[in-house]
């Protein structure tokens, strides 16, 4: 695989990805220094798994990484494989979820420090020009504490105790929630970009639209619902 990428730029990326065990759900959460990486880093398909590319990012690994999970690859032969593609693997992050939510993740030696992985059943949290390893421990932490919350809060909450702990260096940019449920569409595809507090900005765009969860998954089943303020009103909701 070939790239126009320049080595020299330094990126910074803090992401954590997840499974729910009750529902299936697959997702991933992301904060970087740079614009629109909820373009380059999640890639979720439902019933397939849940990949993200980072650091000098190359979106097509991501891509990827979701066809050798479809061809029944597992995470970790997914990951090995993408490796093996990849001459500039070592300035690369990956992490993946399979649909069992078996775990792998890469962190390539030209990542610059802090830089580092967690990956354990059901999740991957990982980083790189971190403030410290903290970051990347208080995002697993958040993840393993909330087990009982749907996977979009959980994401939510991580990627926020990733940012509380010090995030990166030089601050964010942008930040990016994608969640699939097993609807053959992503239920929830939220992005900041170019804010000075993405994730707060992310937070704001979360509280919005999670109410509207349940009337989306209906309104796709029942087109003759209505407009949002009339469920709401239907339901009792404020």
């Amino acid at each position: 695989m070939s790239t126009c990428a320049d080595l020299s730029i330094e990126f910074n990326t803090f992401t954590i990805l997840g499974r729910c065990t009750r529902t299936g759900a697959l997702g991933v959460a992301t904060s970087t220094g740079e614009m629109a990486v909820g373009s380059r880093v999640p890639f979720v398909e439902d019933g397939v798994g849940a990949v993200a590319t980072q650091a000098l990012t190359d979106p097509r690994l991501g891509r990827m990484g979701l066809e050798l999970l479809k061809a029944g690859r597992t995470a970790a032969e997914a990951l090995e494989a993408l490796a093996s593609s990849d001459p500039h693997i070592e300035s690369r992050q990956l992490g993946i979820v399979d649909a069992t939510g078996m775990a792998a993740a890469r962190t390539g030696m030209g990542n610059s420090d802090w830089k580092g992985h967690i990956a354990e059943n059901g999740f991957v949290s990982m980083g790189n020009r971190l403030m410290g390893a903290n970051v990347v421990d208080a995002m697993a932490d958040r993840f393993r504490s909330t087990e009982d919350a749907p996977l979009w809060e959980r994401l939510m909450l991580s990627i926020e105790a990733g940012r509380d702990t010090g995030g990166q260096h030089g601050g964010q940019r942008s930040a990016a929630l994608f969640v699939c449920d097993n609807l053959n569409y992503p239920l929830v595809d939220l992005r900041a970009d170019e804010n000075d507090e993405p994730v707060d900005e992310l937070r704001r765009l979360y509280d919005l639209y999670v109410p509207r969860i349940p009337y989306y998954r209906r309104r796709a089943a029942d087109p003759t619902i209505g407009p949002f303020s009339a469920w709401q009103e239907s339901q009792g909701l404020d």
